[in-house]
């Protein structure tokens, strides 16, 4: 697999290990992606529930969190971090500009269009930052509403873009109805965002590469999708199921254990369908049973706690300790295809022998 640039910042292997929130990709895990050439993201979201002091101060929790995350990364590597956020945060704005005073080599900016980044850090401090934005986007149309956006304001455009299939895991931009259509595959979208992304890059006379993810999962993936114009992929699910992912040993036995009925398409208190692994604690949503909840800080801005029938960060946050009984995994539709934990050295070493073999095969 040849390496790819995301504005001056060379990757040395095209995968990015997606963001998986609430303590799934933190230091540990974005590290050990990053010292094998990747890019290593830590997900911001939910990171100050796994801080003893959350109940009392969320904000600071999450803060302090936030930053202690960034620079263990940074001691244990010299490879490429990125850090995932979400928009639809409510502190959104503060946790970008963390990210720019740790310095951190990428923002993925999903769960919302990011269309004022360069004024919420700060054009001029935007620009010295050296800071690359990467937009997650589900449609050409998401594509091409935060390009016209940046280049209308700003006189600049984003640095890459990924571009989310409906087979990820986790919270999805697709209505419900919508996973299953032909017309919503990552292979039908993916060009549709390079084609409303082609007339920019010529504008700016600068490469603005695609991120294909959901649902890859070989090495034939990569080589399949690269074929249709993506420069890198983005992979969340198999790097669960690794020995340095910062989840409990019960959390990747739910990977491992799953079976495809297993994974199902849950409708999230955000009002957001996500892909989950059922378990007793769904089935108890399922069937109407409320959970209590003690909101310390409302998370998302679309979130109304008064009226959720269950906190999904606590509910996470619970699953990510291996308290599987009061909460649950979210996970990407092939989940159920892995069957053992491996390290992320051996991961990466399957994925190029896969690729290596599509080549030659083609």
């Amino acid at each position: 697999m040849e390496p790819f640039y995301i504005g001056d910042i060379k990757v040395e292997k095209p995968v990015v290990q997606g963001g998986m929130g609430v303590g799934v990709s933190l230091s540990g895990l974005a590290a050990a992606v990053a010292n094998e050439g990747g890019i290593g993201v830590i997900a911001s979201v939910g990171i100050g529930l796994l801080e003893k002091d959350f109940a009392t101060d969320y904000q600071i929790a999450n803060q302090r969190a936030l930053r202690s995350e960034i620079r263990k990364a940074r001691l244990a590597t010299k490879g490429v971090i990125g850090l995932n956020v979400m928009v639809a945060l409510t502190d959104y704005s503060e946790i970008i500009n963390i990210a720019i005073d740790e310095k951190i080599d990428i923002l993925f900016l999903g769960a919302g269009l990011p269309t004022d980044v360069p004024n919420e850090i700060g054009i001029e401090r935007y620009k010295e930052s050296g800071v690359k934005v990467v937009p997650i986007v589900s449609s050409g149309l998401a594509a091409k509403i935060i390009l016209r956006k940046w280049d209308r304001n700003f006189g600049m455009v984003p640095d890459a873009f990924v571009v989310e299939g409906p087979l990820a895991g986790g919270h999805l931009g697709y209505k419900k109805e919508d996973l299953f259509k032909e017309e919503f595959r990552l292979e039908n979208l993916l060009p549709q965002v390079i084609a409303e992304i082609k007339p920019f890059a010529e504008k700016y006379g600068r490469d603005i590469p695609v991120i294909a993810g959901g649902g890859i999962y070989t090495g034939k993936d990569i080589f399949d999708i690269f074929r249709l114009g993506a420069k890198a992929v983005q992979m969340g699910t198999r790097f669960v199921a690794t020995h340095e992912c910062d989840v409990t040993e019960e959390f990747k036995n739910e990977y491992i254990k799953c079976t495809k009925d297993e994974i199902v398409i849950i409708q999230s208190p955000v009002g957001l369908p996500g892909r989950a692994i059922r378990n007793r604690f769904l089935n108890e949503i399922e069937e109407g049973q409320a959970k209590k909840i003690t909101c310390p800080w409302i998370c998302l801005k679309n979130c109304d706690a008064k009226k959720a029938q269950y906190c999904i960060g606590q509910a996470l946050a619970n699953a990510k300790k291996g308290k599987l009984g009061e909460g649950f995994a979210f996970c990407g539709a092939n989940a159920y295809r892995i069957d053992k934990v491996i390290s992320v050295k051996e991961l990466f070493a399957e994925l190029e022998e896969g690729y290596d073999k599509a080549v030659s095969e083609a």
